[in-house]
């Protein structure tokens, strides 16, 4: 008997700003990560919230230029034998400053014929309505997701795709890893698009700019705008699913000092369960009043709004629980131990792990501690939608790519996954990050690749986008095809 499910959801995950380009294309509005530069691993990547700057290079503009390519891409992922094709929607492409009376009838045609495409190929799109993607306009005249005006406005977007793309979408996201507004500076400007007033670096934490109670106010905001898009979706088709998205991490104390114990408790709490409890069990977790006390927002002003929205927080639970995951952290209260890196947060480097080459922990047992215990705790489906290696692939003398890294990596993930699904995990699927090489959301660069598909561009944004086959696209064929069993 095949260790995953009939029916189990193999298949890729990409974002728009990462991967579409067309930035201005058929009346497309400027969204915020169009006015973020490119930067390295070293480097930071800038935003310049004003606007676009001549003789600037923005890697969203053109990114892989999906595009103009994209028949061909969803021909390749049919090829490999995906079920499921995870991708976002940009709200700035329907509706160029995000407040506008009509839809641009070019954005819902550009959606639609991928969705069709999808669909003839035996493929399932899953849709992430809002991935790190907020109109620069709306940044502008309201502020960004702190403004309740924003919900509004977001649930006009929300009816127009479950309204256009009935019976061609069942599977949808809302906000892409929600729990990244809880991070200052990144989380305020990638996941609400609140913006500083002249150009900033992005950083991972401490910004000068930064105001704790505005990202509160915006994620409680998404909270509301995601249960009534809940509601919405439901009503306008019974057979939707609606998930949240939560940027997942294991986390472990460095050491059995209670210090490091309660720290790596907090961790849990701040990343994974905040925002998880709210979407999954429709309710503020009991410790979130001290949260909020502890990272700078107003208490009273909190239990207002979560007094207030209860009921709606309720009845809008999601379907399901989707994640990314990609490395599990390590916490610890001692601050000379030596800092790690990482997706949205680093901890400290694990003694006992591998990193990748830009120092992400590569921890497979990880993910099904995660699943575990987070199947434990809110007892719906879950789906991992995106996981992968980040990584310099380099063309071989035959002048082909042999990512054997890739597939190792993948393939120890894979089992955990099985093993999760052993011990009674409901796990609906697995969408794996980057499926085709595209720009890199923390850095802007393309040297950081993770796709099973070369696409030929470099960080500066030469080549000719053309596309090539790696190893890897050859054996997550066979995993598809087998079910997961061909390993």
């Amino acid at each position: 008997m095949s260790r995953f499910p009939k029916g189990f959801l193999w298949g890729g995950a990409t974002a728009a700003n990462q991967f579409e380009g067309g930035y201005d294309a058929d009346g497309k509005g400027l969204s915020v990560p169009d006015v973020i530069m490119g930067g390295t691993v070293d480097k930071p990547r800038f935003i310049t919230p004003a606007g676009v700057k001549p003789d600037t290079y923005y890697p969203s503009h053109e990114a892989i230029d999906f595009y103009h390519h994209w028949k061909e891409d969803i021909d390749l992922f049919a090829e490999m034998g995906f079920k499921c094709f995870r991708l976002s929607v940009q709200w700035s492409r329907f509706f160029p400053n995000g407040d506008d009376e009509e839809p641009l009838q070019a954005g819902i045609d550009f959606y639609k014929n991928i969705f069709v495409h999808c669909k003839e190929c035996g493929i399932e799109p899953l849709v992430t309505i809002s991935h790190y993607e907020f109109p620069l306009a709306l940044s502008h005249k309201y502020g960004g997701w702190d403004n309740p005006a924003i919900i509004d406005l977001w649930l006009k977007f929300t009816k127009l795709c479950f309204t256009e793309y009935k019976g061609l979408v069942k599977l949808w996201l809302t906000f892409n890893e929600i729990n990244c507004g809880t991070i200052a500076g990144m989380g305020a400007i990638y996941g609400l698009g609140i913006l500083p007033e002249d150009d900033q670096p992005i950083t991972f934490g401490n910004a000068e700019w930064d105001v704790p109670q505005r990202r509160f106010v915006g994620l409680h905001n998404q909270f509301v705008a995601s249960a009534k898009a809940v509601l919405q979706a439901h009503e306008i088709d019974p057979e939707n699913k609606v998930g949240c998205m939560i940027a997942g991490s294991a986390n472990y104390p460095y050491s059995c000092r209670p210090d490091d114990v309660l720290a790596a408790l907090e961790a849990d709490r701040q990343f994974n369960f905040y925002c998880g409890d709210v979407q999954a069990r429709g309710a503020y977790p009991a410790w979130a009043p001290t949260y909020w006390a502890e990272h700078g927002a107003d208490v009273d002003a909190m239990k207002a709004l979560a007094e207030r929205d209860a009921e709606v927080l309720k009845a809008g639970k999601v379907d399901f629980y989707s994640f990314s995951y990609y490395q599990s952290n390590t916490v610890s209260t001692d601050p000379d131990l030596t800092k790690g890196k990482g997706n949205l947060f680093g901890g400290i480097q694990n003694p006992y792990l591998e990193a990748s080459a830009w120092g992400w922990t590569i921890d497979p047992k990880g993910l099904r501690y995660y699943l575990e215990t987070v199947y434990d705790r809110y007892q719906i489906p879950l789906m991992i939608v995106e996981n992968g290696l980040g990584a310099v692939d380099e063309r071989g003398e035959d002048g082909k790519f042999h990512d054997d890294y890739r597939i190792d990596y993948m393939k120890k993930h894979i089992e955990q996954m099985a093993i999760a699904i052993e011990h009674g995990v409901d796990l609906m699927g697995y969408t794996m990050w980057g499926c085709i090489d595209l720009v890199s959301a923390s850095t802007g660069e393309m040297k950081k690749r993770y796709g099973f598909i070369y696409v030929d561009k470099d960080n500066d944004g030469n080549g000719d986008l053309h596309r090539e086959r790696k190893d890897s696209f050859y054996w997550y064929q066979k995993v598809c095809q087998s079910n997961g069993e061909e390993l």
